[in-house]
C-alpha cells in the first residue's frame, strides 16, 4: 500500500505542493476541504466518493467507533462526524500529505470527532494524536467507510481489506464503493469467498457500491 512516492498510496509523496481547495455539496452538509498534489483526487471529490456519501447508510446518530479507510484529504470522514457528531470517527491512510489535509479539514469544518492517523501497511498506527496512536489497535469498528486504493494491485488489496475488515465489531457492517471497470464484481465475489458476506447496494456511473457484514 506504500507504492512509489509519485502515487498517492506513498507514505511521503514526491510532487511538490500546490494546495487548492474544493468544495463538497450533499443535501446534509457542505464542506469546504482543502486539498495537495499528491493525494488522490486532488482537483475535486471523485464521483465513487459521492456515490458512497449519498447512498451508504448513515452512521447512528450514539457514540461508537467509526472508520474511514484511506482517507485521503478527509470527505468521508469529515461527513460522517458532522453526521453522527458523537461517533469518534477514524481516518487513516498510509500517506502522510493526506493525513495531514485530513486534521486540518476536520477543524476547518466543525468535525471534532474526527481522528487522524497515519498507519502502516498493516495497519499499525505511526503517527497522530499519541492518545490516537496508542488506541487504534484496540479499538472494533461499528461501521467502515471506504473508497479503497484499487491502484495498489490485487494481492495488496486483498491484504489491506482482511486487515481492517476483520476489525469490525460483531454485527457490524462496511461500505466499500469500487470502479465496475478496476474489478468491483470480482472483488465482491472474492469478499464472499473469503466469508464477508457482501450485497450490491447501488450500481451508478460506472461504480459499485458493495456492502459488507462482519464474519
Amino acid at each position: 500500500m506504500s507504492g512509489p512516492p509519485s502515487q498517492y498510496f506513498a507514505r511521503q509523496p514526491a510532487a511538490a505542493s500546490s494546495r487548492r481547495t474544493v468544495r463538497l455539496s450533499l443535501p446534509d452538509v457542505e464542506l469546504a476541504l482543502s486539498t495537495d498534489r499528491g493525494v488522490f483526487s486532488t482537483d475535486r471529490v471523485d464521483p465513487g466518493t459521492r456515490l458512497l456519501l449519498q447512498e451508504a447508510p448513515w452512521p447512528a446518530a450514539g457514540d461508537g467507533d467509526l472508520l474511514d479507510l484511506g482517507c485521503g484529504y478527509g470527505p468521508v470522514a469529515v461527513t460522517l462526524a458532522r453526521r453522527a457528531p458523537g461517533a469518534r470517527v477514524w481516518a487513516v491512510d498510509v500517506n502522510e500529505r493526506a493525513v495531514a489535509l485530513c486534521a486540518e479539514n476536520a477543524a476547518a469544518n466543525d468535525a471534532p470527532g474526527v481522528h487522524p492517523v497515519v498507519v502502516a501497511d498493516d495497519g499499525a498506527a505511526l503517527a497522530g494524536a499519541p492518545s490516537d496512536v496508542a488506541r487504534l489497535a484496540e479499538v472494533r469498528f461499528a461501521g467502515i467507510w471506504s473508497n479503497p486504493p484499487i491502484r495498489i494491485g490485487k494481492p495488496a488489496l486483498h491484504r489491506l481489506l482482511t486487515t481492517w475488515l476483520d476489525r469490525l465489531a460483531p454485527g457490524g457492517h462496511a461500505w466499500l464503493v469500487v470502479q465496475r471497470h478496476l474489478g468491483a464484481d470480482s472483488l465482491a465475489t472474492w469478499l464472499q469467498d473469503e466469508g464477508w458476506t457482501t450485497r450490491r447496494l447501488v450500481s451508478r456511473a460506472g461504480y459499485r457500491l458493495l456492502e459488507v457484514d462482519a464474519r
